[in-house]
């Protein structure tokens, strides 16, 4: 197996922590990012710059000219990227009509806009050298837009949308995109969760009050139950790393709990999506 170049976001913990790891000890070249290098995660970019094969970079995925500045630094040093792990991401729960619109520009700044900035500036290098693969992490509310999840599962949305379409846009040019959907797991993302801002209308939604408790307890029965281990996401990238070119699937589903349901919508979607492509003369990007 040919040793990649592989740009991971979002290693200071989770997932990305683990994936970082995880693909660096099968020998490929590991950019990991994390933001506040110098700050509060020092630590832990401190660590995982000591694993072998990993070079972390101080990147706010936000901001434009950082994550300019990290592809340039990887070009000069490798040459290409080979592979762009689109891990970083922001968790909201709560009332939707609490979120502002400000609330939503920023979950989909994390969400939606920095992973596009990031595949733009990839792209070009893998269509040169007709290779690339593009992984994005979005989640099983990518499929379903789930009550007090509507604003994060509508950015998981919209990254689905960005991810499928590409899929076959450039396919034909030797370029793989891929969407890995996690279920629950027990990472620290979980502990980040934002809110709205406008807390104004939390009295009107009353008689809906007890429903989270009943989520989270759901969510807690699942991780008793099915012991989600987020090492699995991190395998599932390194599966799709590597499968050969041009067979990786457009959705990788991991989730030990409810994946089966996300599996079977996925499935029906895709027939009806080829049909869709059909209709519209678009049949060859099927091949």
């Amino acid at each position: 197996m040919s040793k990649k170049v592989v740009l991971i976001t979002g290693t200071n913990s989770g997932f990305g922590w683990l994936t970082a790891k995880s693909v660096a000890a099968l020998g490929h070249k590991v950019y990991a990012t994390i933001r506040d290098t110098e700050g509060k995660n020092a630590d832990k970019a401190k660590a995982l710059a000591q694993v072998e094969n990993v070079t972390v970079l101080d990147v706010s995925l936000t901001d434009e000219a950082s994550v300019q500045n990290a592809i340039d630094t990887i070009i000069a040093k490798e040459g290409t990227i080979d592979v762009l792990v689109n891990n970083a991401g922001a968790a909201t729960f709560g009332v939707a009509e609490s979120y502002t619109t400000e609330d939503i520009q920023r979950m989909f700044d994390v969400n939606v806009i920095a992973p596009w900035r990031l595949m733009k500036l990839a792209l070009p290098f893998m269509r040169k050298q007709s290779e690339g693969l593009i992984i994005n992490v979005s989640s099983g509310w990518g499929r379903f837009s789930a009550p007090f999840s509507v604003v994060y599962g509508a950015s998981k949305f919209a990254l689905e949308g960005l991810s499928e379409g590409l899929h076959y846009e450039v396919r034909q040019l030797g370029v793989d995109v891929a969407i890995v959907q996690p279920g629950a797991f027990p990472t620290e993302m979980s502990q980040k969760i934002q809110t709205g801002s406008d807390a104004s209308v939390a009295d009107e939604y009353k008689a809906i009050a007890d429903v989270p408790n009943k989520l989270f307890a759901a969510i807690g029965q699942m991780f008793e139950t099915a012991k989600p281990d987020p090492q699995d996401v991190a395998d599932a990238v390194v599966n799709l790393i590597n499968l050969p070119k041009g067979q990786r699937p457009l959705r990788t589903v991991v989730d030990s709990s409810t994946g089966d349901i996300t599996k079977r919508a996925n499935d029906a979607v895709k027939v009806e999506y080829e049909k869709v492509l059909t209709a519209f003369g678009m049949e060859d990007l099927l091949a």
